[in-house]
C-alpha cells in the first residue's frame, strides 16, 4: 500500500490527498507534526532530505514535492486522470497547477510565516498583510487566466478535475483562514465549489484528518 508523511494543514499534502482520492487509491497516513517541528527530525529527514511534506512512499521508495508526486501517481496508476493527453492541455494544466504551487504558496507557507516573526521580528498584523497581499496577487493572476480561457469548464480545464484543481482548492482554504477576501475571484470560487462537491475533495480537506482533533 502507498504510505503518505502529510500533515492535516499543508496545502501540499492536501493536493496529493485529493489527487489519491481522485485515483481512487488506498494510502496509510504517517502524520508528521510541523508545529513541534518533525519535519527536522533525523528519521524523517532519513526519509525526505528536503524536510518537507508530504513524501509518499511506494515500495520502499520515498518521493517528495506534491507536483512530481502527483504526475508520478498519473504515470504509474492508470488511467491517468490529472493531466490531460493533448500536450497543449497538459501544459495548461501543468502551468495553472504551478501559479499556486511556485508563484502563491510559497510566499505564504508556514516556514515563511515563522521566519518573518521568528527571526525578522515582525509582528503578526504585518505578517498577515504580507500574506494576503501575496496571496491576493496570486489569485488575482489565476482568475484572470481561468475567466479569459476557453478551456475552462466546470473545473479548471474542462469539466473533469485535473491536477490543477488538487492546488486551487487548498490554496482557497488557506486564503479564507487568513480571511483573504475571495469576492474578486468568481471563477475561482465556482471552481472551488464543484470540486468540493465530489467525495475525493471532501475527504481530503483539512477538517477530515485524523490529526485535526489534536489540533483542537
Amino acid at each position: 500500500m502507498l504510505e503518505l508523511y502529510t500533515y492535516f494543514r499543508s496545502s501540499a499534502s492536501f493536493r496529493v490527498r485529493i489527487a489519491l482520492g481522485l485515483k481512487d487509491l488506498p494510502w496509510e497516513p504517517h502524520v508528521i507534526w510541523l508545529p513541534e517541528g518533525e519535519q527536522a527530525g533525523a528519521d524523517y529527514v532519513a526519509t525526505n532530505p528536503q524536510a518537507l511534506v508530504p513524501t509518499l512512499v511506494d515500495d520502499g521508495r520515498a518521493l517528495g514535492q506534491s507536483i512530481a508526486i502527483m504526475e508520478y501517481l498519473d504515470e504509474t496508476r492508470p488511467p491517468a486522470v490529472l493531466l490531460p493527453s493533448d500536450p497543449v492541455a497538459r501544459a495548461r494544466v501543468r502551468s495553472l497547477a504551478l501559479l499556486v504551487a511556485c508563484d502563491i504558496h510559497p510566499l505564504n507557507n508556514l516556514r515563511v510565516l515563522k521566519y518573518l516573526k521568528r527571526t525578522l521580528g515582525h509582528e503578526q498584523p504585518a505578517i498577515d498583510t504580507w500574506y494576503r497581499h501575496w496571496c491576493a496577487e496570486g489569485l488575482a493572476a489565476l482568475e484572470r487566466d481561468l475567466a479569459g480561457n476557453a478551456a475552462t469548464g466546470r473545473f479548471c480545464h474542462g469539466d473533469a478535475p485535473t491536477m490543477a484543481d488538487c492546488c486551487l482548492v487548498p490554496q482557497v482554504f488557506n486564503a479564507r483562514r487568513f480571511d483573504v477576501d475571495l469576492s474578486p475571484y468568481p471563477t475561482i470560487m465556482q471552481i472551488h465549489d464543484a470540486c468540493m462537491a465530489l467525495p475525493a475533495f471532501d475527504a481530503a480537506q483539512p477538517s477530515r484528518q485524523p490529526e485535526a482533533d489534536r489540533a483542537g
